[in-house]
C-alpha cells in the first residue's frame, strides 16, 4: 500500500491547484509562443508592413505634391486675375486717350478745313474784286469809245453843215460838259 499510497499522493500532489496553473511546460510553450509571434511580427513587418508604409508614404508625398501644385496654381490664377483686372482698367484709360487724341485730330482737321475755306473765300473775293475792277475799266473804255463815236458823228455833222470853227468849238465844249470831264479823264 505504500507504493500505491505514494503514487496516489503524487497524483494528488500533481492535481493540487497551483498559482495560475504555471508549470514548466506552460512557461516553455508561452516562451516559444512569444518568440513565434515576434518572429511572425518581424516577417510580417518585412513583408507586409514596410511595403504598406512605403505605399502610404508615397501616397502622402503624392497628395502633398498635388496640394502644393494646387496652391501654386491658385497663386498663378490670382496673379493672372490681378493682371487682367489691371489691363481692363488700363484699357479704359487707353480707350479714353485714343478718343481724346481722335478728338484733337478732328479739331485740328476742322480748323484746317475752316482756314482753307476762309482762304478760298478770300481768293474768291479778290477774284470778284478784280473782275469788278475789270468790268469797271471795260465800262469806262466802252464809254470812251461811245464818246469818240459821238464826237466823230458830231464832227461829221459839223463838217457836213459847214459851220464855222467858233460854232464847232462851242458844240465840242457843250458835248464834253454833257458827258462830264471826270468820265473822259478816267
Amino acid at each position: 500500500m505504500n507504493r500505491l499510497g505514494t503514487g496516489f499522493m503524487l497524483a494528488a500532489a500533481e492535481m493540487e491547484p497551483r498559482l495560475f496553473d504555471l508549470d514548466l511546460q506552460l512557461i516553455a510553450d508561452a516562451g516559444l509562443m512569444i518568440i513565434a509571434v515576434f518572429a511572425l511580427f518581424l516577417i510580417a513587418s518585412k513583408l507586409l508592413f514596410n511595403p504598406v508604409r512605403d505605399m502610404m508614404q508615397k501616397r502622402q508625398d503624392k497628395i502633398k505634391g498635388e496640394l502644393d501644385s494646387a496652391a501654386e496654381d491658385m497663386e498663378n490664377a490670382a496673379k493672372l486675375k490681378a493682371d487682367y483686372e489691371s489691363k481692363i482698367k488700363n484699357i479704359d484709360k487707353e480707350a479714353e486717350a485714343i478718343l481724346s487724341e481722335a478728338r484733337k485730330k478732328a479739331l485740328a482737321n476742322e480748323n484746317k478745313i475752316v482756314a482753307e475755306a476762309k482762304e478760298e473765300a478770300a481768293r474768291i473775293i479778290e477774284r470778284a474784286k478784280a473782275e469788278a475792277e475789270l468790268e469797271k475799266k471795260k465800262a469806262a473804255d466802252d464809254m470812251k469809245r461811245e464818246m469818240i463815236v459821238i464826237a466823230s458823228m458830231m464832227a461829221g455833222k459839223v463838217v457836213n453843215s459847214s459851220i464855222d470853227t467858233a460854232v464847232r468849238d462851242s458844240l465840242v465844249d457843250e458835248t464834253l460838259k454833257e458827258i462830264g470831264e471826270s468820265t473822259w479823264l478816267s
